[in-house]
């Protein structure tokens, strides 16, 4: 997509800071000399001085409509573009009903200023006065409203738009339509869009002025989607839980059949209670920290929904011919690119056959959604049925299969967001493995434009992240081993060294007390941890470091070698915490307290710095799987 600011912006927009490109226009420059002599009244509105330049029209009243600039500007121009609310007020009073049309010379009224600024206050003095300039276009033809969208002015352009006359986005008028709703989609006004998609559905297959369609820009905005936005667990239990409004659904069946009543009746019932849920939501979203943000983003996934829905409703009626034209294979590709599985089921639902659908290098939507390592578009192949054989036995134009797209080396926007090299291999292998599962044998063996098989391409492929994860795995390794054997050696001699010391037998003098005996557990579960901790990280030194050791394997003694380092520092704060209480519970009988707070200090910082990342290993290794067949514990 190209950018938009080149049609609401530049020379067009931006008077001020017009270079001279050439020997014509710098002669004109100099011709045009008759604004010099309102130089002063320039200056005067520029920098906000209303005094000064009520002074100045009162002795020149004609430099009121005068050219203040090279380009045109008049005072309300000028006034309008510096943003001053009072001075745009006080010039209004003074001008008339028509000179608010007075253009500059690029053709920009004082409301399309205002629209780029996005000052709606100073919008709605202009069209309070004058209906007429929200239907008089800038040079490049878009009329305040579409210029509004362009520079993502949301509330001017919610204004504009409800003030507008609809017939301006009429597809018969020009752009101006097409260029609203894609613009509109961009900035998240979906409600904007959706409304104007319901007057003109014929905008749903028409081209804005970069040969983008709506479909187009809605397919690369994953964040318009439940899929694309990820939240922490709390804040997922509350998007669940909130209602928003939704749009009428159209009645169909027989309404006098007894059937039919009842299901009316139900669906009136169920309006009912969810409009009721929508408006204890409503009287709950300002009380709440947070509830909010929340509700406004559901709200936006609701309406880019329905707005989708529209989308692909208009375009089902179109014939498969047209979609090459109308850019309905290029949105479906991005939005598998993206992640965006609400997209691509939307599209399946109306147009089935979408499926088998190609990019330019033949690939299919879910060879496609493998080699960008989407899994929630891939996890749609199982839905396929009988399908899903046929699916996996394509291959693209260079001959490589869907084998072949698991064995390349993967988007670094998707490997980054696993934490560490070794996860990432080991990301890596799961998908290969996945895929692996659902192509027929001689898939594995078949090689493409390369000569290469799936194996030795992954091999080939991967060959550098396993050296960074075999490079992360000892990092980690190392540094836990020192602190591993650090809290064995302290737990070792602590043993030896008992709170009271020993008798003239050689008992120690608490043998016999309860606290005594907590302090020789601690201790000794403390030496045991820490010293399977060391074990467990030597085995990871030693390790071979194969492909296949990144799946299980080595994940595997990480979280044994982390949990046990865990378990030793939390134990080893128990042993010291009872030995100091032992020391003074006679002399101090409060100190129990402030042994327990500190003693959980140095555990809790070790907890905030590591246990996230043995929790992501964790479910990686062990955990729900990223694909619907593969959800299951998979301990065995």
């Amino acid at each position: 997509m190209q950018p938009y600011s080149d049609l609401a912006s530049g020379n067009v927009f931006h008077p001020r800071t017009q270079p001279v490109t050439s020997r014509q226009e710098s002669s004109s420059y100099g011709q045009d000399t008759a604004f010099m002599q309102n130089l002063a009244l320039h200056k005067a509105v520029d920098s906000g001085d209303w005094e000064a330049a009520k002074k100045f029209l009162e002795d020149h009243p004609d430099a009121l409509t005068a050219s203040l600039s090279a380009d045109g500007d008049t005072a309300l121009h000028v006034a309008v573009l510096a943003g001053h609310v009072e001075i745009v007020e006080e010039l209004l009073t003074l001008l008339d009903a028509e000179d608010l049309e007075m253009k500059n010379k690029n053709n920009a009224t004082a409301l399309n200023y205002a629209a780029i600024g996005g000052i709606t206050r100073i919008a709605e003095g202009l069209v309070n006065s004058r209906k007429n300039l929200l239907s008089i276009p800038n040079q490049n033809g878009l009329i305040p409203v579409v210029v509004a969208s362009l520079y993502g002015h949301k509330d001017m352009a919610r204004y504009l738009y409800k003030e507008s006359p609809k017939g301006e986005l009429s597809p018969e008028k020009g752009k101006n339509g097409i260029m609203l709703l894609t613009t509109c989609i961009v900035d998240d006004l979906y409600d904007i869009a959706l409304d104007l998609l319901q007057n003109y559905p014929e905008l749903a297959y028409h081209q804005d002025s970069d040969k983008d369609t709506a479909l187009e820009m809605l397919a690369q905005k994953p964040s318009a989607f439940p899929s694309g936005s990820t939240l922490p667990l709390w804040q997922s239990w509350i998007y669940m839980c909130i209602r928003v409004p939704e749009s009428q659904p159209s009645s169909n069946g027989d309404i006098e059949s007894p059937r039919s009543g009842r299901l009316i009746r139900r669906n009136i019932i169920r309006r009912v209670f969810h409009n009721l849920l929508v408006w204890i939501w409503k009287w709950l979203k300002p009380l709440v920290p947070g509830l909010e943000y929340l509700y406004n983003l559901k709200l936006t996934h609701v309406q880019a929904h329905e707005l989708l829905c529209c989308l692909c409703q208009e375009i089902s009626t179109l014939h498969k011919s047209e979609f090459e034209n109308i850019g309905v294979y290029r949105a479906i590709f991005k939005a598998v690119k993206h992640g965006t599985v609400e997209f691509v089921e939307e599209m399946t639902k109306h147009y089935p056959d979408i499926i088998w659908c190609e990019d330019e290098c033949n690939r299919g939507i879910f060879m496609y959604a493998v080699l960008q390592r989407q899994e929630k578009v891939f996890n749609l192949i199982y839905k396929m049925g009988a399908k899903k054989n046929s699916i996996a036995t394509s291959w693209d134009k260079y001959f490589n299969n869907i084998l072949h797209q698991a064995a390349s080396p993967p988007p670094s926007s998707q490997l980054d967001r696993v934490s560490g090299a070794a996860l990432q291999m080991q990301r890596e292998l799961q998908w290969y493995k996945e895929v692996e599962s659902i192509v027929q044998p001689k898939y594995k063996e078949m090689v493409n434009f390369q000569r290469k098989t799936p194996r030795a391409l992954f091999t080939e492929s991967h060959k550098k992240l396993v050296e960074e994860g075999e490079k992360w795995m000892k990092d980690t390794a190392t540094s836990s081993t020192v602190v591993a054997a650090l809290i064995a050696t302290i737990m070792f001699s602590a043993i030896f060294t008992v709170p009271g010391g020993y008798d003239q037998y050689g008992k120690p003098l608490y043998l016999y007390e309860g606290v005594f005996m907590v302090f020789m557990v601690a201790d000794a579960m403390s030496l045991f941890a820490s010293t399977s901790s060391i074990l467990m990280f030597l085995g990871i030194l030693t390790a071979r470091y194969r492909e296949e050791d990144f799946l299980k394997s080595l994940p595997t003694k990480l979280i044994v070698g982390l949990s046990t380092l865990f378990f030793s520092i939390a134990t080893m704060m128990i042993t010291f915490g009872v030995a100091l209480f032992t020391f003074l519970r006679e002399r101090v009988s409060w100190v129990l307290f402030p042994i327990i707070l500190l003693a959980s200090l140095p555990v809790t910082l070790f907890a905030l710095l590591q246990f996230p990342l043995l929790v992501e290993i964790f479910f990686s290794t062990y955990g729900l799987g990223i694909f619907e067949k593969s959800r299951k514990w998979r301990l065995f």
